[in-house]
């Protein structure tokens, strides 16, 4: 399965005003932005189905920002997060003005626009949906290292094809990306020993854990922290 009713749980408030960063238009969209712009390294991330403005999504770019890092995390849904409790629109519609195709495209303009604020190294990180992003910017050697959290769409064929260092991230409990998928990742990817690569199966955590957990639930938090620490390390070691 390559999407389902997992990458809906767990609903974040959207909050406009989270995080300590700003908004502003890069590459023709509206992105949050956290860290200096004195930085010459760029982290791109690429939210799930709700879009930029979950406050979880924006703490974490404030984390990676805080080592050094120019992060973005562009509003790639253009203004349109997918809303469960619209009934008139459910996922499978939504879905058809949002296909991942187009996300790629619009990251080869905001890649540009970094690279033209002299950002000489770019990373990016996709959750759920936005994986889907990542691994064909991946595919297509726009960035320099690649990190998929909880993947969605993302299959072997996609995988074959990654150029560049990638992490991929996922659950023990994740019907929409499971273990057993994720193996198979690991498998083509020690076939590629060019591709730096490294697998890891988190245990006792569910799909979207890592981006849509509640901040008052320490274990949760705890879980989610792990995740953020390795894909961190994997930037840190590969964009520079």
């Amino acid at each position: 399965m390559a999407f389902g009713p997992q990458c809906c749980e767990n609903r974040p408030t959207l909050n406009p005003s989270s995080g300590s960063g700003r908004v502003e238009k890069i590459g023709g969209l509206d992105a949050y932005v956290s860290g200096s712009l004195d930085s010459k390294l760029g982290i791109v991330l690429f939210s799930d189905v709700f879009g930029y403005e979950a406050p979880n999504l924006r703490n974490l770019a404030d984390k990676i920002a805080a080592s050094g890092f120019l992060v973005v995390v562009p509003d790639f849904l253009k203004g349109d997060p997918y809303e469960p409790e619209n009934q008139d629109r459910p996922l499978h519609v939504w879905m058809r003005d949002h296909e991942p195709d187009r996300g790629f495209e619009d990251s080869k303009p905001l890649v540009e626009a970094l690279k033209s604020k002299g950002i000489t190294a770019v990373g990016a990180a996709g959750l759920c949906f936005g994986g889907k992003v990542v691994v064909e910017m991946a595919k297509n050697e726009l960035i320099q290292a690649a990190v998929l959290l909880h993947p969605s769409f993302v299959t072997v064929d996609d995988i074959k094809e990654v150029k560049t260092p990638i992490a991929v991230l996922g659950a023990e409990n994740d019907r929409t990306s499971p273990p057993e998928l994720l193996k198979q990742f690991e498998q083509v990817l020690a076939s590629k020993p060019e591709v730096k690569s490294h697998v890891k199966i988190y245990e006792n955590v569910s799909h979207g854990w890592g981006i849509r957990y509640d901040p008052d639930d320490e274990s949760a938090v705890k879980a989610a922290e792990e995740a953020h620490k390795d894909m961190l390390e994997w930037s840190l070691i590969h964009v520079k």
